[in-house]
Parts: C-alpha cells; structure tokens; sequence
C-alpha cells in the first residue's frame, strides 16, 4: 500500500506526446494554475537529483513565475498530515494511511513554494476539487480554465482533468510539469487526457500562449 520507488525515466518531449482533439489554447484572463500534490511525501519516491522530478520541478516554477506575473490565480492542492481512517476512507485500503503529521513530509520544496496572492486546498481524493473549494474559487474568480502541473499524472492529475472536463472547464495536463510513477504511466494519463477530457502541452508552448 505504500507508494513505489520510482525509477528515473525522462519527461516526454513534444514530438512524443498524443495528438489532442480539441483546439483550445490557454489564455490567463480565464485560466488558473493548479500545483497538484508536491509535496515531499509524494516526491520522496522519484530518484533526487534526476528525472522526471528535476525537469517537472523545474517547469512548474516557470509557470507559477509566469502566471503570478500575469496577476492569474494559483491553487495549490495538499494532503493533511495525519488523517483519521474516517477521513481517509477508501484511500486508506488502496494507498495507507496517508501523508505523515511530519513538517518534512508535509512540505513542498522551496522551488515551488507557495508565494503571497496563492491559494492552499486540503486535498481529500483523487481530484483536487472533491470536499474543497476550488469549483468555487473558479467561479468566483470568473475562471474557466485549469492548468495542471503536479504529480501524479495518472492519478490526481488525470482525476482532476476529468472532473474539470465534467464541469465544462477546460482542462491543460503540462506534459512536462507533471510526473508519475514510471514513463508508461505518465504516456498512459497523456494518452487518455487527450483523447477524453483535456488538451496536452507543454511548458514552452504555453508560456508562448500566454
């Protein structure tokens, strides 16, 4: 139930990822950025110092500089340390207990921390947007379109790419923003994204967007 050592495996490069069937582009006057689970208790299983941690961790900050330049909202989505069974529900028989009440664990690294302006959420399941408050901060903020970064792809990534599509919001998955549990995974939650519910970029084609 624990989660997995992670194998370094390199992030997907343009010419690698799915073709995407539909044409939408981000724009920041709709678009939110949401820094999906990094927090040490997820990044302790990638290999330190390598891929894919390095480059996702790497392109993320370039998007969170980007879009508070742009004054476009940013949400991060984090584990409580310590959660009660009741509070896990049936995460705790597929994954454990959950994240530790340990600061470490707890924290997300000083690369990608959240900075003033930026929002925290208390993530309870899959998608960032059961039992919190982000539908709601998308609405009142006039926000239609949500741009993923984070870990993991084929899991939260992809659950809340799913959800956005289901609430007639736009969804991005950042290809080489988010990480997973080795390489097939990541193309897997690529794949599926494309082709149901999300476009699929990456980091320099959406700073040229925006």
């Amino acid at each position: 139930m624990a989660l997995p050592a992670i194998a370094p495996y390199p992030l997907p490069a343009p010419e690698e990822l799915p073709a995407n069937r539909v044409p939408w582009t981000v724009d920041p006057s709709r678009a939110l950025l949401l820094v999906h689970d990094l927090q040490n208790h997820f990044l302790d299983a990638f290999p330190a110092g390598e891929q894919p941690v390095t480059g996702m961790l790497d392109n993320t900050a370039r998007l969170l500089a980007a879009f508070r330049r742009r004054g476009a909202p940013v949400v991060y989505s984090a584990q409580r340390g310590g959660q009660t069974p009741e509070e896990r529900g049936l995460q705790l028989d597929f994954w454990g207990p959950g994240v530790a009440d340990d600061p470490h664990k707890l924290a997300v690294p000083d690369v990608v921390a959240p900075a003033a302006g930026d929002t925290r959420l208390t993530k309870w399941k899959y998608s960032a947007f059961v039992r919190s408050e982000l539908g709601r901060l998308m609405r009142d903020a006039g926000r239609d379109q949500l741009v993923i970064t984070g870990v993991y792809a084929h899991i939260g990534v992809l659950m809340s790419a799913a959800d956005a599509w289901q609430r007639d919001l736009q969804a991005f998955v950042v290809a080489d923003a988010v990480a997973d549990f080795s390489r097939a995974d990541h193309d897997m939650a690529l794949r599926w994204a494309a082709g149901r519910c999300a476009v699929v970029t990456t980091t320099d084609a959406l700073l040229k967007e925006i």
